[in-house]
């Protein structure tokens, strides 16, 4: 996105963010409309350029902010997800760990793992397993939708067991 407005506007993303300050608006809306009717973005730009400007996207937090924030309410399930990175974390040393607002991705290659605490009491571990048949258990991806192929839901540490650890170990593998 941001090599695409300086391709787009001849100017950096750092302008924007000054146009945007200069402006005084901290709406999103506002900011939104501002960028559109006054210097003629696009709707991708304008919300790329707020959420940079207000320092709302996921990129400008801290990691360790945006896991503490996924767990508010829900650190009970906190202890999955430390079993989960912790099994996961055994594959190999070329994983890497990207938390977003909402859930965090595990990826190799590419992501094959998925892991977002869904509601109060369940984390939902999204998997890619193409051609993998779905089970009771190892569901279809449901509101992963196509970054998942699959789904698992957790509620207890004791569901990260071998059968779920060899499932991840799958998904790892393919992705590599």
């Amino acid at each position: 996105m941001e090599k695409g407005l300086l391709e787009k506007t001849g100017k950096p993303l750092s302008h924007w963010i000054e146009v945007v300050k200069q402006s005084k608006l901290d709406k999103h809306t506002a900011i939104l409309n501002f960028l559109k009717s006054e210097h003629g973005f696009t709707h991708g730009f304008a919300n790329f350029v707020s959420m940079k400007a207000r320092k709302a996207d996921a990129g400008s937090m801290d990691d360790a902010d945006l896991l503490s924030d996924q767990y508010k309410g829900k650190e009970h399930l906190k202890p999955i997800y430390e079993k989960l990175i912790a099994e996961i974390s055994t594959f190999g040393t070329d994983i890497t760990k990207t938390p977003k607002k909402a859930s965090v991705s595990m990826i190799r290659k590419r992501q094959f793992a998925l892991i977002k605490p869904a509601t109060k009491t369940r984390i939902d571990l999204g998997l890619k397993l193409k051609g993998v048949p779905t089970t009771d258990r190892l569901e279809n991806s449901g509101p992963f939708g196509a970054m998942c192929t699959h789904r698992v839901r957790l509620t207890t540490v004791e569901e990260v067991d071998a059968e779920l650890i060899g499932w991840i170990r799958e998904a790892y593998e393919k992705a590599g």
